[in-house]
């Protein structure tokens, strides 16, 4: 068969496709496909111009369980409005009540203990009956921390988690099975937990501060090792200060520092490098606001002047949604 000259590439043609596809398939070239976030419990942020600067279109919110009977419902609407307002998918997480972690334990008073699954599934519902836009739930926030009540009971966050993906089912939203953060029993309570839960679970969440903070990375990879499907960076961040000063002293240059390294991890399990499937499908940095309180890991001053960090995470965010 004869073909005419005409129908075949040129050379400079020829060149300039092997030249796309050898970068495309290069390592370093992968591009990243998570998109970033913010979590924060103060409806300001939305009004900073800052906040704004960062064309951000996801947030993470932390809500008490029984937030319904405590007085909060002002509080959660005026968030969750603003939120709205702004064109934020928010995911919304459960926590134990506030007000009852020490510091060292968690509470044995009555008002703390632990909603039965009826309780749990009403709060679902009059949260979900009031915001139905919201298309994420996080079942329980850091499951296997000691300041929650679900710390050493897989079954119990399991429980949880059973009532939110029935509601899923009815309500049409994405539920995220456990919440954890990288201590040392990660990786036993996931595996307590995958034994009991329903179906296989999809979408988990992590707070990888220790990997973050210390430039590591063995807790991201035990987590992507351990569950199916995608994991979102739920809460993570350059820690600005915690604890004593034997711990994290204050330093803004350090929580820049470990915040490109956030990045630079979730770069590393979020591409399509040798083939494998991406996993880590979101990233909340936390927080906005800092100041106050033994733990710091804002983005600006209380003042609402910006940090070092709020820059790496402008760029950086920019990048990785690109």
């Amino acid at each position: 068969m004869v073909t005419s000259r005409t129908s075949l590439p040129t050379k400079p043609l020829l060149i300039a496709l092997f030249l796309v596809l050898t970068v495309a398939a290069a390592p370093g070239a992968a591009v990243a496909r998570y998109r970033v976030g913010l979590g924060e419990q103060d409806p300001s942020m939305f009004a900073s111009p800052l906040w704004k600067s960062l064309h951000l279109r996801q947030v993470r919110y932390l809500v008490d369980w029984d937030w319904h009977r405590t007085g909060q419902r002002a509080k959660v609407t005026a968030f969750m409005n603003a939120a709205r307002a702004h064109r934020q998918r928010v995911l919304v997480t459960f926590n134990a009540h506030s007000g009852c972690f020490n510091g060292r334990r968690y509470s044995r008073r009555p008002a703390c203990r632990a909603p039965s699954a009826r309780a749990y599934r009403r709060s679902v519902r009059r949260f979900d009956t009031l915001f139905p836009w919201v298309r994420v739930y996080s079942a329980w926030n850091e499951v296997n921390h000691i300041s929650q009540p679900t710390f050493t009971r897989p079954r119990l966050a399991v429980r949880y988690y059973r009532v939110l993906r029935r509601e899923a089912r009815r309500r049409h939203f994405r539920a995220m099975a456990a919440d954890v953060l990288d201590t040392s029993n990660l990786r036993r309570y996931l595996r307590a937990f995958l034994r009991r839960a329903p179906g296989r679970p999809r979408l988990w969440g992590l707070h990888n501060y220790q990997d973050v903070n210390r430039r590591t990375s063995a807790d991201t990879r035990r987590m992507l090792a351990t569950v199916p499907g995608e994991v979102w960076l739920t809460e993570t961040g350059g820690i600005v200060k915690f604890g004593g000063s034997g711990q994290f002293p204050y330093s803004e240059r350090r929580a820049a520092n470990r915040t490109r390294w956030m990045f630079r991890l979730a770069n590393r399990y979020d591409s399509r490098r040798r083939g494998l499937r991406s996993r880590i499908k979101r990233v909340f940095v936390y927080k906005w606001l800092g100041g106050g309180g033994r733990f710091d890991a804002g983005l600006v001053n209380e003042d609402g002047t910006p940090r070092r960090a709020f820059y790496v995470v402008r760029r950086l965010a920019a990048r990785a949604s690109r």
